[in-house]
């Protein structure tokens, strides 16, 4: 028997993009800053203002987060009081359609459940 050379190799799981993906589903509010983002809503003190049990401390911790994977750009203005807004960038808009499509994909699943229940 010849032996055959092997074609391919093990794939494995997109580590920092899944990485990314656990750690937003994990923050429970990271989705809901999104949301604010895109209602115009981008100031921390108006973030925290808008939800009820929203910390400034958990909000700046999801912010904080955010900024780091490249989800979200802060921005300072240099004036007194200090101002800063976060909006998302471009590489952030990118991620929100991916996670625009797995809800969709959840929905999807929901349905069959239900089909499957009735």
């Amino acid at each position: 028997m010849k032996n055959k050379e092997k074609k391919y190799l093990r794939k494995t799981a997109p580590s920092e993009s899944a990485k990314m993906v656990e750690t937003i589903y994990g923050c429970k509010w990271s989705l809901t800053v999104y949301q604010l983002l895109a209602d115009g809503i981008n100031r921390p003190g108006e973030m925290v203002r808008s939800i009820d049990g929203l910390t400034t401390k958990v909000l700046n911790q999801c912010l904080r987060k955010n900024t780091e994977f490249g989800i979200l750009e802060r921005i300072s203005y240099n004036e007194v009081p200090p101002r800063v807004e976060y909006k998302v960038s471009d590489f952030g808009a990118k991620f929100m359609k991916i996670l625009e499509e797995l809800e969709k994909l959840q929905s999807e699943i929901d349905n069959q459940d239900n089909k499957h229940v009735n």
